[in-house]
């Protein structure tokens, strides 16, 4: 049979290319559920279909996502800005150093409901969900607020929670290219949620770059078979990825002072941290001050795990000579090298559950004497952003905490009991602020290092857990400097 004979007995069969984004979205009604995938601030986005449901005006939406993305660009907070939103379920409605969004706005006014549920409960409910799957049980969010009034039962000794899998009405998620039997292939570290998202929705939407004729997408790129793909348009949206908006983070060598002494810089408690960690492991760095480790791990083989979805990803990109399918959770353009995995969001926290990370690196707003920590909220939020810090929190073999010692008004975040909604129980092992370095031994922190200049005294006077000294208490500065 020739080419165009195939071609055309393929258009017979099924054709899925609609011709617009408008018409793609024309039937999502007022009250419809739609899960719109896309990562960080604005990577990614089904965007052209975005702006076609904000032009549709349909109103009353449940929009199930990672987070809703930049306030004043074509992200999914476009919906929220233009008040068409009736429920948000999404791991975030605010970002540390994002100005109080739209969304957070609504939710403080009670206008909107909104659900906050961890990153891989999410994309894992909604794999049941497209599985045919009633529910899931789970050991994220266990001992947490997010599991008050849900089934907790024993597996082996450790608690899960149960989680209901999650269906839509529809899906609109972002490939490389499709084809009109809606097979869709995607690209790089931009996989996260299309997956989960395509399968769990009766309607799956893909705006892509390019369409191609069947066939020109090798069988083994196939990202999302067409069966579950409905609808294929071509994107009518370039994000200028150069202006692409960034988690904005305080510079690395800032510092605070305490008594009107300088602690160390942001860089420094990330290059401490980084000696903590094994050769040749598998590791996941959370945003901010634990971001910085990949500076300072040389050819040590440590290898960096991304919740949205790389395994062995390298440095941060030169900003003007990256890919845009390559990126940390954190939204940071990497770098690959020979070894480099890409996979979506379910494979991710696969890794991160199944106690395949030798250790993760957090951020924290307060941790407690006990070993819990809370990272994910605080009084002042409406809603909060959990990322993906409580599944890796429960399924990696170390937890280490990196952060400044104090608050920015000055309140020690290293308390006797979190204040703040917990991210996970019991489970730090280190503590490294820009002061000292803690180990929890036995049950107790123990402080094993100290910031050259400071006294113990002065330590204990902007801490407000108790904690053992070492006898032999070394200075922070020696482990690096050496």
């Amino acid at each position: 049979m020739s080419t165009d004979a195939r071609r055309t007995g393929d258009a017979q069969r099924m054709d899925k290319i609609v011709s617009s984004p408008a018409e793609a979205v024309a039937d999502v009604v007022d009250g419809s559920s739609v899960a719109i995938a896309g990562f960080g601030l604005a990577h990614r986005f089904p965007s052209s279909l975005i702006m076609a449901l904000a032009e549709l005006g349909s109103k009353r939406l449940t929009v199930y996502c990672n987070g809703l993305g930049q306030p004043g660009h074509p992200t999914a907070h476009l919906l929220a800005e233009n008040h068409q939103l009736g429920k948000l379920v999404a791991s975030f409605s605010a970002r540390p150093g994002v100005r109080e969004s739209e969304a957070e706005s609504q939710i403080a006014a009670g206008e909107l409901d909104f659900e906050v549920v961890p990153q891989g409960t999410l994309v894992e409910r909604m794999r049941a969900g497209g599985a045919g799957l009633a529910a899931v049980y789970t050991p994220t969010a266990v001992g947490t607020p997010l599991a008050e009034g849900k089934e907790v039962r024993v597996f082996g000794g450790k608690p899960y929670v149960l989680e209901m899998a999650i269906t839509t009405d529809f899906a609109f998620v972002r490939g490389y290219r499709g084809d009109r039997l809606g097979n869709i292939e995607l690209r790089g570290g931009s996989r996260n949620f299309n997956v989960s998202f395509a399968k769990a929705a009766r309607i799956a939407i893909a705006e892509v770059e390019e369409i191609v004729e069947p066939g020109e997408i090798s069988p083994d790129l196939v990202d999302i078979p067409g069966a579950f793909v409905s609808r294929v348009v071509k994107s009518t949206y370039v994000m200028d990825t150069k202006t692409l908006p960034m988690r904005p983070n305080r510079a690395a060598t800032s510092s605070r002072t305490y008594g009107g002494k300088p602690a160390l810089a942001r860089q420094d408690i990330a290059r401490r941290a980084a000696l903590l960690l094994e050769d040749r492991s598998y590791v996941n760095l959370g945003a901010g001050i634990p971001n910085l480790i990949t500076n300072y791990l040389g050819d040590r083989g440590v290898v960096l795990h991304a919740e949205n979805g790389i395994l062995d990803y390298g440095s941060f990109a030169d900003v003007d000579d990256f890919d845009p399918d390559v990126h940390d959770a954190g939204g940071w353009f990497v770098t690959t090298k020979p070894g480099t995995a890409f996979f979506e969001s379910v494979t991710s926290f696969e890794i991160a559950r199944s106690g395949r990370l030798a250790a993760v690196v957090l951020g924290a707003y307060q941790v407690a004497g006990n070993g819990d920590f809370a990272n994910w909220a605080t009084p002042e939020m409406a809603g909060g952003g959990i990322g993906g810090a409580m599944d890796l929190a429960v399924g990696a073999r170390r937890v280490i905490i990196t952060m400044e010692h104090c608050d920015s008004a000055g309140r020690p975040k290293l308390v006797e009991r979190c204040t703040y909604p917990i991210t996970a129980v019991g489970v730090v092992d280190t503590v490294v602020t820009d002061l000292a370095l803690f180990r929890r031994v036995q049950g107790a922190f123990r402080l094993e290092e100290i910031a050259r200049g400071f006294s113990v005294d002065e330590v204990r006077a902007l801490t407000d857990m108790a904690f053992e000294v070492s006898p032999r208490l070394a200075v922070m500065q020696d482990a690096f400097e050496a």
